[in-house]
């Protein structure tokens, strides 16, 4: 390596920049509690002495950002929002500075010319502890198994947020959801009334056409329930951890058929077994999924289902909880 005294001025300050970017503390995960309360994720990486970030805000996927950088004790963090033809609408500048084991955050927003669009905002968000080993999953020991749905009615569930429609009802012993698209109509997601840990699931489920769900683990990861046979395999597809984790095969049935899904939750490690084939082996989760009742990732919480999009059925679900 060359002694500093034989580096341009413009060398030594990209060193810096780089050995800035290696050994910064803001490289990490991050659960956030976003302006009005949602959960959002803030991923932040060093790769080659560069700094990279993507990002989840409430509902969706998770993205990567235009721009990161490091000035000061300061993070900045680039998101560009662009509109149905593609182009640039707005710009978002989200700024973090740390605190312990916390963050302090601010967004702020100007459209394509320059002009301020609202008033800042500030927010919070928290480290999350790295993901630990993957669990032995053979030494792990269950409880009894609970059976979450009755075959009869509603007992045990209830809507997500109150005020909003229900098209969900029990018939011939299927849970089913029936949406009806109207401007006036806003339907509901529904969630158990008792909340868990880590557990298995199992459970059936059969898409009608366009069927677009999802099973959301403790309220805060959610395994996709989508109709996609025959498409390739995406992060958004049936079975994936959504947006986060592919499946490793195409496991699906066609539309209309009973598939069965039979879902473990570890130590942050999830393996997806669709209609007899793992698709997703033990993987470790790294954060919160869009529509996530919290990003607090260490608390129990409910399943619930997606019931906001499209219709679908349900029917034979048990949970069997990890005994700690």
């Amino acid at each position: 390596m060359l002694p500093l005294r034989s580096l341009s001025i413009a060398a030594v300050f990209s060193l810096g920049t780089l050995l800035q970017a290696a050994d910064s503390p803001f490289v990490g995960r991050w659960a956030l509690t976003i302006p009005g309360g949602g959960a959002g994720w803030l991923g932040v990486e060093s790769k080659d002495g560069a700094l990279s970030s993507s990002v989840l805000w409430g509902g969706g996927s998770v993205v990567p950002t235009a721009g990161t950088k490091i000035e000061g004790d300061t993070l900045f963090v680039t998101r560009e929002q662009k509109n149905k033809e593609g182009k640039l609408a707005a710009i978002e500048t989200i700024t973090a500075k740390i605190e312990g084991e916390n963050l302090k955050l601010t967004t702020s927003k100007k459209n394509a010319e320059g002009k301020d669009i609202g008033k800042p905002q500030d927010f919070a968000g928290k480290r999350i502890p790295d993901v630990p080993p993957a669990p032995d999953l053979s030494k792990v020991k269950f409880g009894a198994p609970i059976q979450l749905l009755n075959g009869k009615d509603l007992t045990g569930w209830r809507l997500l947020k109150e005020g909003v429609d229900n098209g969900w009802s029990v018939v011939d012993g299927v849970l089913q959801n029936r949406v009806v698209k109207a401007k006036d109509k806003h339907f509901g997601n529904l969630r158990t009334d008792a909340e868990f840990e880590d557990f298995n699931l199992k459970t059936e489920v059969r898409t009608q056409e366009g069927s677009n769900s999802g099973i959301y683990l403790r309220g805060i990861y959610e395994v996709q329930v989508m109709e996609s046979f025959g498409q390739p395999l995406d992060s958004h597809h049936m079975g994936a951890l959504y947006s986060r984790i592919t499946p490793s095969v195409a496991a699906e049935k066609p539309i209309g058929e009973w598939q069965t899904l039979d879902i473990t939750l570890v130590d942050r490690h999830l393996t997806v077994i669709l209609n007899g084939k793992t698709i997703i082996d033990n993987a470790p989760v790294l954060g919160c999924t869009g529509g996530a009742m919290t990003s607090d990732e260490f608390k129990p919480g409910p399943i619930y289902l997606q019931g906001d999009h499209t219709n679908v059925d349900y029917r034979n679900m048990v949970l069997t909880p990890v005994v700690k």
